[in-house]
């Protein structure tokens, strides 16, 4: 959703009439089984192609759009038994948010920070809160992220019933452990057929149970996520294994969308935040726990990319592809190799600076990128340039994964419509994703070439989701201002990427990053002045590197920021300078710290129904500002958030 959702929501939240499709809603129909859907693969791969090629001829001239921004904070919704100190998910998460959207309707005359937005996400216990309408572009409004957080949180407690908490937390700790739902319901179902997880966890949108048991039929087999263990005194052998879809779409986030001045702006700064996707995932790392034991990660990415990985055997280069049965249905025909799964690490760059010569092309695109020939040859020949092309036809080398029954690509075609292209780049779940401006409606606000950042994980407090979301929005406006380059090659970014995920990354790792982050003397190479730098040394900087947020201090001189705007800004980078340096938790480290310290931990890795009792507790306490936290939060408070009635 990101700006598309929040500018047309402001734009049409008066008029109850309009369309799903312009409201940018989820679609309402009949999905078709997975041989169904393959019959229409192709159609759909090549009117997609179509629908983007008319973006493209619309939107490459669009010109001097202003830097619009908007943040996503995914909810889980929890319910206690005090009694027996135990929690588990509410699956009530449609139901709260269409609450909260007839509250919004009520309460829009007062629209406090502009509002507040909600949709459905994946799990049944989860929804989203956006801003209303996008942030703009000023100091001063990069101050109205945290008032509006707030108000998201304080409007969503208001919604909830006696005993519910909604804790911004990345993923509920039990998981698939027992009896873990409200209503109770058993294990599988026919859309996932897990061993531990019933299907009544997913949202009932026909879309959601449609896209579990696809991935499920295209891989042959069910998902496999495994996690290696925390090893303690008594901790037994073997990795954490599961089986569904919703212990990684399950997980819950934090994503930042912004609005490019044009199309070769969207370009560059998709290309250049990519290579910090692996960094913000450490430095927000907040994933300690899954399927009730304590992992050996502290990132939740490699959870999600298994749990939705529709790769077949021969893709994923566990048998020869020579040697694979080939549906000719299939993209690639389900036996060409896949390097990643759907939802990993960007592919290749797009930019210009990133192919300013065959050898700067080569040496920052190192890692495989597939394409569908047929889609790369067509826009070739409508003269897309060639990092947009490739880029395009590396989203169309995958299946459409939800196919409706009445978009099967041979419906007349609809001059305004982008559902076929979006059935893939929405389904493209990569760290970064660059989103073409849809066509204009009667009722929505214009809308520009955007990039979502997509790897941070979720903080337990307004106050961190803000700092992180305002970090990315100044390094994206230092980047512009100061002409800077972090392109590293993309080797390095995946290499990165492991790293991130290992326990207390911050602290332990090193990370491939530019020594040299302006523009590089003609005749010198690419990878020159990519090292290995510490956390501290990123984010703080070391020597002639200036470092991440010494840079956001320079934007801010640059624009000459108002001593208000300053003071509240100042302490998100403080704040953020600490945690790089390691003197503040990770979310990650706080929760594993709080689990082995708890009176119930037995030194086995297990996380009991007690001790998650006791640290959902705390982690919304700590949210709504009940409870001081200084391990994570330093020197920052957290006023107590008032319900909003």
């Amino acid at each position: 959703f990101g700006i598309e959702s929040a500018a047309l929501t402001a734009s049409c939240r008066h008029n109850r009439s309009v369309s799903a499709r312009t409201m940018g809603l989820l679609k309402v129909g009949a999905p078709l089984s997975w041989e169904e859907s393959l019959q229409h693969s192709r159609a759909i791969r090549d009117r997609g192609v179509e629908q983007f090629l008319r973006t493209w001829a619309r939107a490459k001239g669009l010109r001097e759009d202003g830097l619009l921004w908007g943040d996503e904070v995914e909810y889980a919704l929890l319910v206690l038994d005090h009694a027996r100190r135990e929690v588990r998910l509410q699956l009530r998460g449609g139901e709260v948010m269409e609450m909260l959207r007839e509250r919004e309707q009520d309460t829009d005359s007062r629209a406090a920070f502009g509002g507040c937005a909600w949709h459905q996400e994946y799990g049944s216990w989860m929804l989203e809160g956006t801003p209303a309408a996008p942030f703009g572009a000023s100091t001063g409004g990069l101050l109205q992220v945290e008032r509006n957080m707030r108000l998201r949180r304080a409007r969503l407690l208001a919604a909830l019933g006696p005993d519910e908490i909604a804790p911004t937390v990345v993923s509920f700790p039990l998981l698939g452990v027992g009896d873990f739902v409200r209503p109770a319901a058993l294990p599988g179902g026919p859309a996932s057929l897990s061993d531990t997880v019933p299907d009544a966890c997913i949202n009932p949108h026909p879309r959601f149970a449609a896209l579990t048991r696809n991935i499920r039929s295209r891989r042959g087999v069910k998902v496999d996520v495994r996690l290696p263990v925390f090893k303690d005194k008594l901790t037994e052998e073997g990795d954490i294994a599961v089986d569904c879809m919703a212990y990684g779409m399950g997980c819950c986030c934090l994503q930042v969308t912004l609005q490019a001045r044009d199309v070769d702006e969207s370009r560059h700064l998709y290309d250049q935040l990519a290579s910090l996707a692996p960094i913000m995932l450490a430095l927000t790392s907040a994933t300690p726990i899954l399927h009730g034991r304590l992992a050996d990660t502290d990132a939740r990415w490699a959870i999600i990319s298994a749990s939705v990985d529709d790769r077949t055997p021969a893709e994923r280069g566990e048998v020869d592809a020579n040697a694979a049965p080939q549906d000719p249905r299939m993209a690639g025909g389900g036996t060409r190799r896949m390097a990643k799964s759907r939802y990993d690490s960007i592919s290749a760059y797009i930019s210009r600076r990133a192919h300013s010569s065959h050898s700067a092309a080569e040496e920052f695109n190192d890692v495989p990128c597939e394409v569908d020939e047929k889609a790369l040859e067509e826009l070739q020949r409508h003269r897309v340039d060639a990092p947009v092309a490739r880029h395009v036809a590396h989203l169309f080398a995958r299946d459409p994964l939800v196919v409706f029954s009445d978009a099967t690509g041979d419906e007349p075609v609809d001059e305004q419509s982008m559902d076929h292209f979006e059935s893939l780049n929405s389904t493209n779940w990569q760290t970064m994703r660059w989103k073409p401006p849809p066509a204009a409606t009667a009722c929505s606000a214009h809308i520009g070439w955007r990039v979502e950042f997509r790897s941070m994980e979720l903080q337990l407090t307004d106050f961190e989701n803000a700092a992180f979301s305002v970090f990315i929005v100044l390094l994206s406006r230092a980047l512009l201002v100061f002409d800077l380059d972090f392109l590293s090659p993309l080797s390095k970014v995946d290499e990165n990427m492991a790293r991130a995920h290992r326990r207390d990354a911050v602290n332990t790792q090193r990370f491939w990053f530019r020594s040299c982050v302006v523009p590089e003397e003609p005749g010198s190479l690419p990878g020159d002045d990519i090292e290995e730098m510490t956390m501290a040394e990123i984010v703080n900087g070391r020597g002639m590197f200036p470092g991440l947020v010494p840079l956001c201090y320079a934007y801010l001189d640059f624009v000459r920021c108002d001593g208000e705007s300053f003071l509240r800004l100042d302490a998100y980078l403080d704040f953020i300078r600490r945690r790089a340096s390691g003197e503040l938790l990770t979310p990650a480290t706080w929760m594993r710290n709080f689990v082995v310290g708890h009176a119930s931990y037995q030194r086995d890795s297990v996380v009991t129904q007690d001790i998650a009792y006791d640290l959902l507790r705390a982690c919304d306490e700590i949210g709504r500002g009940q409870r001081a936290c200084p391990e994570l939060l330093g020197r920052a408070v957290v006023e107590p958030v008032v319900v909003d009635a």
